[in-house]
Formats: structure tokens, C-alpha cells, sequence
């Protein structure tokens, strides 16, 4: 990868851009719509939100104000966990869709996989929804968020439609092996949220060290070791001074001792958010 626009392709042969911009936080309203306009005058060509991030509306106003034509932009957008099931997924996209004012989007995601007794049978039934989606043209390609091996392989057994995407949470001191082995041998990719552990990372002092070597800030350390480990990374601010540095990240590359170092690094910056444990 070398820029912005250097992409990574689907299972479908979608492609999409290689570094995304995240909106998880960013309050809606004229922050969130000023953060994305920062990010696409930067140079990024790749969105994300979702539902319950509530400021598609504002991604959307964003979009639209660019003056980047939409076949440019590579757009993602989530199902929230309230709207499971293959009638309420449907009903929920549409309102997605409204919010962004689009004709279609780039990549539709579960956010969460149900997780009780029968989930296995929701996320079965939610993805039949998410497969019409993508026959009637409305997605460009479906995918997933927070899934685990063991929640994405009885998907694969009913689906028509392979996921093209997982979303998880990966980043120093979090890589989520065994979901991310499991999606590299099934031809998922795998996108990264949280590649900075939520800012957690930014003043570790190995990071910090490394970094410094390399004459970069931890931020774009963070995202430049999501590249190469194979990985789309999804860093987030509201700052265009920030937002305009997590762009520069192809002028270096990571060398294998600093990769393995900071691969080796212990759980830190995660979330706490489980798939199995979560109750929201």
C-alpha cells in the first residue's frame, strides 16, 4: 500500500481504500460533519459510521458538501443490535440510507453479533436481509463487526453470500489472532477499529521509543503496523491537524524486529468491549 486510494479487494472484487476515516464519537452535528470534510480534503476516500454512532445525518451533509464525486468515496455504515432479524435489518437500512441521503452504500456491516442461545439463528436470519440488500444493488458488499470465529462459522454454513469484511477492535496490545487467522483463511477482511486503543496507546513509552526511531508520532505508527499486518485501519479525530497526520503513513515501513516487538506487547488500550459478553 502506498496511498490513500491503494485498496484492498473484497472476496466480491469490491475495492476498498486501504486507510478508512472513523466516526465512532464524533458528536453529530456540525463536529462530526466538519471532521469528515477534514478527513476527505486529507484525502480519504473511505468513511465509516454507523446507526447508533447517530451522525449518519451529518456523514451524510458531508458527503454531499465534498464536492467529491460519490463513485470517489467508499462509504460504510452498521446495523444496530436492536434491529436484528430480516424485517427489522431491512426497515433499519432504509433509514440508514435516508440519513445519508445516498442511493446506495459501499459496505453494510452487522455491528454486533447476537450472542444469547439463539443467536446463531438471528444472525442466520439478519443476513438474509443483509444478502437481499446486496441482489437489490442497495450495498456494494456486506460484511460484519465484532464477529469471533466461532460466531462467524455457522454464518458461513447458511449464507449464500460470504461476508466480504470483519470489523474488529486491533491494535497494539489487542490483535484478536484467532479472529483474524480465521478471516485471513476464509478470504475476510479484516478492519480494524480502535488502531490507536483509543488514545490509550499514544503516550506507551515502547511505542513512544519505536516511534521516535522512525521520526513519527505513535498514531501513525499504530496505523502504519495495522497495514502491515494486513489489516485496514479505521483511525478517528475531530482535529484537522490529526486528521491530516494519520494520513502519512507510506513514507516508512516498520522493520520485522520493531513488528514482532510490538506484536509481542502485552493487553493494553482495549475496549473491554466482548462480543460474548456484551449486553447492549
Amino acid at each position: 500500500m502506498k496511498s490513500l486510494t491503494d485498496a484492498f479487494r473484497t472476496n466480491n472484487g469490491i475495492d476498498i481504500p486501504c486507510v478508512g476515516f472513523g466516526t465512532w464519537q464524533a458528536p453529530d452535528g456540525q463536529v462530526a460533519a466538519d471532521a469528515v470534510k477534514y478527513a476527505i480534503e486529507a484525502g480519504y476516500r473511505h468513511i465509516d459510521t454507523a446507526a447508533v454512532y447517530r451522525n449518519e445525518k451529518s456523514v451524510g451533509r458531508a458527503i454531499a458538501e465534498s464536492g467529491i464525486d460519490r463513485k470517489e468515496l467508499f462509504i460504510t455504515t452498521k446495523l444496530w443490535n436492536t434491529k436484528r432479524g430480516y424485517d427489522l435489518a431491512l426497515q433499519a437500512f432504509d433509514r440508514s440510507l435516508k440519513e445519508l441521503e445516498l442511493d446506495y452504500v459501499d459496505l453494510y456491516l452487522i455491528h454486533w453479533p447476537a450472542n444469547k442461545a439463539d443467536g446463531a439463528k438471528i444472525n442466520a436470519d439478519t443476513w438474509r436481509a443483509f444478502e437481499k440488500l446486496y441482489k437489490d444493488g442497495l450495498v456494494k458488499a456486506i460484511g460484519l463487526s465484532n464477529f469471533l470465529a466461532h460466531h462467524i462459522e455457522p454464518l458461513l454454513d447458511t449464507a449464500e453470500i460470504r461476508p466480504a469484511v470483519d470489523q474488529i477492535e486491533f491494535h497494539p496490545g489487542y490483535m484478536q489472532i484467532e479472529t483474524v487467522d480465521f478471516c485471513k483463511a476464509h478470504d475476510i477482511i479484516v478492519e480494524a477499529w480502535s488502531p490507536l486503543g483509543t488514545g490509550c496507546l499514544l503516550d506507551h513509552p515502547q511505542l513512544k521509543e519505536i516511534a521516535g526511531r522512525y521520526g513519527v508520532s505513535v498514531a501513525r505508527l499504530c496505523i502504519r503496523w495495522c497495514l502491515q499486518n494486513g489489516t485496514l485501519p479505521l483511525p478517528k479525530s475531530v482535529t484537522p491537524q490529526r486528521i491530516a497526520e494519520n494520513t502519512q503513513v507510506f513514507n516508512f515501513t516498520i522493520s520485522e524486529a520493531d513488528m514482532q516487538t510490538i506484536n509481542a506487547l502485552p493487553y493494553i488500550g482495549g475496549s473491554g468491549f466482548h462480543p460474548d459478553k456484551v449486553e447492549f
